[in-house]
């Protein structure tokens, strides 16, 4: 091994806080197998429990159509657009409520920047929801979404924020982060949010109570000390607030894209940023493996590499599937992943809450392995 590596490893599982310089060098250094048995001794430190956790949800992709324009995206389709859609009412509490049979506690509500949804229908959708399904968390809208309500409505953030709270939203995922470096985001969208209000909606959020998930999607045009910025910019915030339960990163998937002449990132990389995130990162609670984009088993060997929560099943997926990336799961597939690295499958909710052996939740859910057993994870089109 490098010296200057085992120097950086060395103090970082030792407890000193990994400066951007070192990250860096973790990220240019090919010593992959280092860089992991430390992300996994730092895991193995944060979470000494026997077991190892996961999540029954799905993505609901309520629109779309979106006024932003993203270099990197296959999904969304223009105002006007033959493609573009918003989903009825009905279909929208129908996803929910299969979901809620397979087991799951939670939905995902990510779209579009649509152009002339007012606040209110957001906050009827969610009030329709929590009047059907009281007992499912919505881990609703991304911050490019919230910052453009903002604009929609001419209304300051926190009383958007407050009010899609009152109505219903339970958390805040950390979709349209990709890279938080404003040179990569300005030459790779227009129309959307630069990091400064990005990092803002997290911060308002936590302010009024609410948690939230941190992401990075990487392998295109940022550099390394760029990849490594956007980790300082998560700590620095999670240092002030401490709202962020969990930290997500992918590769990005070309296909199908703008940038499809960009080489789609491979494991080897997306161990290797994962590890140094679990590293930098040291005030996350928790990492999530990647299996959406990885696979099951990279998203199985992500567990030794930092992460310590296997994802969502995802019952549903329609973003990462548009760009031509499409893994399956059963329930049985993700539970066995952990259970062969010898720890206990359990299953938790976005709080990292754990559902209880002998609760209602995990009697229904049980019930509901057999059936999940046999059922991919779709990537569904409305």
């Amino acid at each position: 091994m490098n010296p200057t590596i085992h120097r950086i490893l060395e103090t970082t599982t030792a407890g000193q806080r990994l400066s951007a310089a070192d990250a860096e060098q973790l990220l240019e250094s090919r010593d992959l197998a280092a860089i992991g048995r430390a992300a996994d001794a730092v895991t193995r430190r944060m979470h000494p429990e026997p077991y190892r956790t996961y999540n029954i949800d799905r993505n609901i992709n309520y629109t779309n159509i979106c006024t932003a324009v993203c270099d990197f995206c296959a999904f969304y389709r223009p105002p006007q657009h033959a493609e573009g859609y918003l989903l009825d009412r009905g279909l929208i509490l129908a996803k929910i409520e299969e979901t809620v049979a397979l087991g799951g506690d939670q939905i995902l509500m990510q779209g579009g920047l649509h152009p002339t949804l007012p606040l209110e229908w957001y906050e009827e959708l969610l009030r329709d929801i929590k009047s059907h399904f009281p007992q499912v968390n919505i881990h609703g809208f991304s911050p490019p979404e919230i910052h453009h309500f903002t604009k929609v409505s001419k209304r300051p953030l926190r009383e958007v924020l407050e009010r899609l709270a009152r109505a219903g939203l339970g958390s805040l995922p950390g979709g349209g982060g990709e890279i938080l470096v404003d040179r990569v985001r300005r030459e790779m969208t227009r129309g959307k949010v630069l990091t400064d209000d990005w990092l803002e909606v997290h911060r308002q959020w936590h302010a009024i109570g609410g948690r939230s998930t941190a992401t990075m999607m990487f392998g295109h045009i940022e550099t390394l000390a760029e990849r490594v910025e956007h980790l300082q910019r998560l700590r620095e915030l999670q240092d002030e607030t401490g709202g962020f339960t969990a930290f997500i990163c992918w590769s990005f998937q070309p296909e199908h894209t703008a940038m499809d002449a960009i080489p789609a990132a491979g494991p080897f990389a997306y161990l290797k940023t994962q590890a140094v995130a679990r590293l930098y990162l040291d005030n996350f609670p928790n990492i999530q493996s990647s299996w959406v984009t990885q696979g099951r088993e990279i998203g199985q060997l992500a567990l030794l590499f930092g992460a310590n929560d296997m994802g969502s099943l995802m019952i549903e997926e329609n973003v990462v599937s548009a760009a031509g990336t499409v893994h399956h799961l059963t329930l049985e597939q993700m539970r066995s992943a952990i259970f062969e690295l010898g720890w206990i499958p359990r299953q938790r909710n976005v709080f990292y809450e754990l559902f209880p052996a002998d609760s209602p939740e995990a009697v229904r859910t049980t019930a509901a392995h057999a059936r999940l057993s046999q059922l991919p994870m779709a990537a569904a089109a409305p």
